[in-house]
C-alpha cells in the first residue's frame, strides 16, 4: 500500500477507519524528515495491514498543533484511534522496525475499556 498524504480533509476519518496508522510528520526544508521518508516508504511496504500516513506541517499545521508536534521528524502510532506511541527525531530503519512490532504486540485492553466506558456514559 502506497503512503497517504494527510492533511484536513482525510485525517479524522483515516484514523476513525483504520485499527493500524503510523503517521509521520515532517516538513520539506527538514533534511531529516526528507532522509526519513524511504524508510517509511520501505515500511509501508512490507506492513501492507498498517496504513502509513504523512503530514506536511507546513501545508497542515493544525494536524501536529492538536498532536502537540514541538520537533520534527516524528512519529504517532495510533491503534484503534488510540495514540500509543509518539517519537521524535531521526531513527533508523531497524528502531522504527523494533517500533512497528512493539505496537503490534501492545495490549490494547485498557484502551479497549477505556472506550467502553466512555460509550456507556452516552447511552
Amino acid at each position: 500500500m502506497a503512503v497517504l498524504t494527510l492533511t484536513k480533509a482525510n485525517f479524522k476519518e483515516t484514523i476513525e477507519s483504520n485499527d493500524f496508522v503510523i503517521v509521520d510528520f515532517w516538513a520539506p526544508w527538514c533534511d531529516p524528515c526528507v532522509a526519513f521518508t524511504p524508510t517509511f516508504e520501505a515500511a509501508a511496504e512490507k506492513h501492507p495491514d498498517i496504513v502509513f500516513g504523512m503530514v506536511n506541517t507546513e501545508a497542515d499545521p493544525e494536524i501536529s498543533e492538536y498532536f502537540d508536534v514541538k520537533q520534527i521528524p516524528g512519529l504517532l502510532v495510533i491503534r484503534e484511534r488510540a495514540g500509543i506511541h509518539a517519537q521524535v527525531g531521526e531513527i533508523g530503519a531497524p528502531a522504527f522496525d523494533e517500533i512497528i512490532k512493539w505496537a503490534r504486540d501492545f495490549d490494547m485492553t485498557q484502551v479497549r475499556k477505556h472506550y467502553a466506558e466512555e460509550d456507556a456514559k452516552k447511552k
